[in-house]
């Protein structure tokens, strides 16, 4: 090898943080595949590569035998022991082999081993930078946006966001800067595939994370999510010790905590409810705002009963029903949401 792709692997050695031993187990196969393809006289041979001063030597070994079936595999006693008369049958022959033309064919094979082990390297270093921020948010550019995917770029790489993975009421504008949950990574021959969505309740539940300390630090925890992207979500919340207060401290003072993931979400609303683990006052809770006057459970098939004032039966149940099929998912119950008039006419109390 010359001097200046010496100098290449040491830059590469330092720069990429790839092991030297990785550079030269590659070089060393690299010179052993192209002499295989251009030489037939010697089947098995080793690289003896010396990388301080670049120099190598092609070296066959051979079996000593009484008698030669393949003379690219073994060497006859006789004429070992012409190189040295110690040698005896069974005992490994090695000797220097390099063609005097391998210098051009070894340089060409080791600088692409070289380059392929970069590539390799780099693909399997942000694999494994990525793999460890799955279920995690980043903040990319938006680089561009074609008929399949916004490409948002990561770093050194771009990661790709579907359209099932984004809010229908957003522009994906490229240069903006955009916050994105980590859905997927993937290793493939180009490299690590990086999925990421808009869309995943688990965004909702890590930009609470990052504003709200309680939540990061592990004093309030979030317990459910359910979330219909871009228009409207439902959170709750609890928090062990009884004194702090979970669903004000997600608020922040004027609102200003929820104020900004509303924005980091184009104005998606969010509502803040309180987990309880009785499923008659969690319900209650995940309605809000709606006003409640009672749940009845059925714990067999985790089903309830709601009622609520008349006046209050369209804002319980919300637009297109989007407010009782959040509470029901946040809750884990189905919800069968009745007024007060149509309770009575049913025959169900309000006890």
């Amino acid at each position: 090898m010359n001097q200046e792709l010496l100098n290449a692997v040491e830059f590469i050695h330092k720069e990429k943080n790839i092991p030297m031993e990785v550079l030269v187990d590659a070089i060393e196969a690299a010179l052993i595949t192209a002499y295989k393809k251009n030489y037939t006289e010697h089947k098995n041979v080793s690289i003896d590569l010396n990388m301080e001063t670049g120099a190598y030597r092609v070296i066959s070994r051979k079996d000593v035998v009484a008698e030669v079936e393949d003379p690219t595999a073994e060497i006859d006693l006789l004429t070992a022991q012409n190189y040295n008369p110690a040698y005896e049958i069974g005992d490994p022959f090695d000797e220097d082999v390099t063609p005097q033309d391998f210098n051009r064919v070894g340089a060409q094979a080791a600088k692409q081993a070289v380059m392929q082990r970069i590539r390799d390297a780099e693909r399997g270093i942000l694999y494994d930078e990525f793999i460890n921020k799955e279920d995690e948010v980043l903040t990319g550019l938006i680089d561009r946006v074609d008929h399949r995917f916004v490409y948002v770029q990561l770093g050194k790489t771009d990661a790709v966001l579907a359209e099932s993975e984004r809010m229908p009421n957003e522009s994906y504008i490229p240069n903006d800067r955009i916050k994105v949950y980590v859905n997927k990574v993937e290793q493939t021959t180009k490299g690590p595939q990086i999925f990421v969505s808009r869309t995943h309740p688990n965004l909702l539940k890590r930009l609470f994370e990052e504003e709200v300390p309680e939540i990061f630090d592990g004093t309030v925890e979030v317990m459910s999510v359910a979330r219909e992207a871009g228009e409207r979500s439902k959170i709750s919340v609890f928090a062990k010790n009884e004194d702090v207060d979970a669903v004000g401290s997600c608020v922040g003072a004027r609102g200003a905590r929820v104020e900004a993931i509303v924005d980091e979400l184009n104005g998606e609303k969010i509502d803040i409810v309180l987990w309880d683990e009785d499923p008659k006052v969690f319900v209650r809770n995940a309605l809000s705002p709606s006003q409640v006057v009672s749940v009845k459970v059925d714990e067999d098939n985790k089903s309830t009963v709601v009622v609520v004032p008349d006046h209050q039966l369209s804002l319980a149940i919300g637009k297109k029903g989007q407010n009782a099929r959040l509470a029901a998912k946040l809750t884990g119950w189905k919800i069968d949401i009745k007024s007060e008039t149509d309770a009575k006419e049913a025959g169900i109390s309000n006890d």
